[in-house]
């Protein structure tokens, strides 16, 4: 009142109304963390101050397949030019000096029997081309070696040998680069989100794998592990500390048959790091579970890694997949367009250890949800019935020939009596 009259000038309303916003606690968000494994299966992971760069030249070709492509060919090509110059220069030495170069050694030629030891090499380009020819083993007609000087044969024979082992070596490099594990689990995919719901009565961690070629993954297994900042009671700090958690599995050799998208399951018991974990506390706690698929691939033999991670953001509580995987004219479709698809159920929304030491939780959360399931169909079922009673009456009001008219009945005695049918 007394801002309205102005007796208190604005600008001091003003600053009044931003003291007292500035005491009122903001809420911000949660800088997000940053993850260990990507969706994609790449490592976020930075190495630095590496001093021992010398061990990556002593495994050189494991070095060449994992740089880029663009790395590999520069150096594809630059060890083929290298060596042919090499080369060319230890051919024009050996022509040089044997007297090849000399401008009187043509006429000497023709007059006597002289021989060279390359013939037609008579300056640095021919010398160039005659090393390439011996090495990529083309001959042109023109330029060819005698049995003149034992030393050419020698650079002959060496030249070959390394020639072979560059081809070797970088076809070998070239092939496992098109060949290697990781682009066959391209085609390996996870569900973008896991679930915590319940089955055969406890809680369970699940999402759902799939392989999108027909060539399958031979003895494929599946693990899980947690990864969370932990601190030990010595006070040391475990930045990445990696624990492994068991996957509900009833064989015991724990392969799966990937044949078709399965759902992944993990019991959560007292083993399980997520058993003191309620609904209310999953957005709080900084925890990722990594989700590695191992296998070997059926056409080449070669084993393959598939991983992606799930971060507290990314798991849904109570919630449980669709499925997808229907039978057609004898034929089992897989309708991928729902492979990520969840729907909602009824799930306690405590930790295990609280559904494990009080069981009731869940009948009351299952008695509620059949309940409330109830009440919607009988709510539907009643919408329904309004609905048809509304249209019928709408559809008299508009059509009148729908109108019954009145029909009047002459009793015996004469009277007439009105009534509607």
């Amino acid at each position: 009142m007394l801002a309205r009259k102005s007796i208190i000038p604005e600008e001091y309303v003003l600053a009044r109304i931003a003291a007292e916003n500035l005491r009122k606690p903001r809420i911000r968000d949660r800088p997000r963390k940053a993850r260990f494994i990507a969706k994609n299966g790449a490592c976020n992971l930075a190495h630095k101050n590496i001093r021992e760069q010398g061990r990556f030249l002593q495994d050189i070709f494991t070095t060449l397949v994992d740089l880029k492509w663009r790395h590999t060919l520069v150096i594809f090509t630059m060890s083929f030019l290298c060596s042919w110059l090499l080369f060319a220069m230890m051919w024009w030495l050996v022509a040089f000096a044997h007297g090849d170069m000399d401008p009187s050694t043509e006429s000497t030629m023709n007059s006597t029997k002289w021989t060279p030891c390359v013939t037609c090499v008579r300056s640095f380009t021919s010398a160039f081309l005659f090393s390439i020819e011996v090495q990529v083993t083309i001959g042109f007609g023109g330029r060819m070696m005698t049995e003149e000087c034992p030393l050419a044969i020698t650079v002959l024979i060496l030249q070959n040998i390394v020639g072979l082992i560059i081809n070797a070596v970088m076809l070998g490099c070239i092939f496992m680069k098109t060949a290697q594990a990781h682009r066959r689990a391209e085609t390996l995919i996870f569900s973008r989100q896991a679930v915590i719901a319940v089955r055969n009565g406890k809680l369970c961690f699940m999402f759902r794998v799939g392989d999108l070629r027909k060539s399958m993954i031979i003895s494929a297994s599946v693990r899980i592990q947690v990864v969370r900042k932990t601190t030990t009671p010595e006070g040391e700090v475990i930045p990445i500390h990696q624990v492994d958690i068991p996957v509900d599995n009833p064989i015991e050799s724990n392969n799966i048959f990937l044949v078709a998208p399965l759902i992944i399951c993990h019991v959560i018991d007292k083993r399980s790091p997520l058993y003191d974990i309620s609904a209310a506390d999953l957005a709080l706690q900084d925890l990722e579970l990594i989700v590695i698929l191992e296998g070997v691939v059926e056409t080449t033999g070669i084993t393959t890694q598939a991983r992606t991670s799930y971060i507290a953001e990314e798991i849904l509580w109570g919630h449980r997949f669709v499925p997808i995987v229907t039978e057609e004219e004898g034929v089992y479709a897989v309708d991928y367009s729902k492979f990520g698809n969840t729907v909602k159920v009824a799930a306690p929304r405590c930790s295990a250890r609280e559904l494990d030491e009080k069981p009731s939780i869940l009948i009351q959360t299952l008695q509620k949800s059949e309940l409330s399931h109830q009440n919607s169909l009988r709510k539907r079922n009643s919408m329904r019935r309004n609905n048809s009673i509304r249209r019928s009456n709408s559809m008299r009001r508009t059509n009148p020939s729908l109108i019954v008219p009145k029909v009047q009945f002459i009793t015996p005695e004469g009277s007439q009596s009105a009534s509607e049918t």
